[in-house]
């Protein structure tokens, strides 16, 4: 009993500090959602008037396609780089160095530098297609419906694929050797050992760094927002931009923790599902 009371002591003062650092900020915002500007309780007039605002669908949409295509991309390019980065080369830390460049810099300075790039008339992305005759007029990448997601999406996948191969390489590189010279003398070629061999034992590590790409994914909006701020006519304009836009930009701060708390128990239902029963173990599954 003494032993417990010491070990409580012990983590008290780091109990407080995440009392204060998350658990009052989420009472506060559970409090804010139901209640008005001048702190009267409204009970679910604020979910209502956003569940019921135009813009909520299309952002929830357009969140479902920003987070699941980068992740789809982001872990096979990802995975595809660190068996690549496994094999014995010449320049192999040198191209392992370079491969975490995307990763490194920072958010701000990555979307700022693309959207030049895919500028109409500036970009070099346009200039590259037209030179060679690949396309006959430079292309609004930015303003046409049809490509704007699918461009912050690619940029997105190109920020954190890095991040996805080198948590895959670290896991590669524990592999016993004595698994490939038994699949070796088995008659197993390249492919057989990537599928037999390399996947079955970094499984654990792909299921971790989804979990994490999937709740960054879910949370991030410097990309979007340095770039298109959620347009053009909201073509990508995801959840967290509208939550940042309704309290920021609109004041609207009751309606933004109203979104805020709806946003939430969508994650944290997303993480449950993910982890029950994506990221069990086959053992466990059965």
């Amino acid at each position: 009993m003494v032993r417990q009371s010491t070990g409580l002591l012990f983590v008290l003062p780091a109990l407080v500090v995440l009392a204060m650092l998350i658990a009052y900020p989420v009472f506060y915002t559970g409090l804010l959602s139901v209640t008005d500007q001048q702190g009267a309780f409204v009970g679910t007039n604020n979910f209502a008037a956003v569940l019921g605002a135009r813009a909520t669908p299309q952002a929830f949409w357009n969140t479902l396609w920003w987070v699941g295509g980068s992740i789809v991309f982001q872990v096979i390019l990802g995975v595809a780089t660190a068996v690549l980065l496994n094999q014995n080369f010449p320049g192999r830390g040198i191209v392992r160095s370079v491969t975490l460049i995307p990763w490194v810099i920072p958010g701000i300075v990555a979307a700022t530098t693309w959207a030049w790039m895919f500028h109409t008339e500036f970009g070099i992305i346009n200039y590259m297609m037209t030179a060679p005759g690949l396309i006959e007029a430079p292309i609004g990448w930015l303003s046409n419906r049809d490509t704007v997601l699918p461009v912050m999406i690619a940029i997105n996948v190109w920020k954190l694929f890095p991040f996805v191969a080198i948590m895959v390489l670290a896991g590669l590189q524990s592999i016993p050797n004595d698994l490939y010279e038994a699949a070796r003398v088995d008659g197993a070629n390249f492919w057989h050992e990537v599928w037999h061999i390399m996947l079955p034992q970094v499984r654990p590590v792909i299921v971790a760094v989804t979990l994490l790409l999937v709740i960054w994914g879910l949370n991030s909006i410097t990309i979007i927002y340095a770039i298109t701020r959620g347009g053009p006519a909201n073509l990508t304009l995801i959840t967290p931009i509208q939550i940042f836009r309704l309290a920021f930009e609109s004041f609207q701060f009751n309606q933004a923790a109203a979104l805020s708390v709806i946003f939430f128990a969508v994650t944290i239902v997303v993480v449950f599902i993910y982890i029950r029963y994506l990221a069990s173990s086959p053992a466990e599954a059965k």
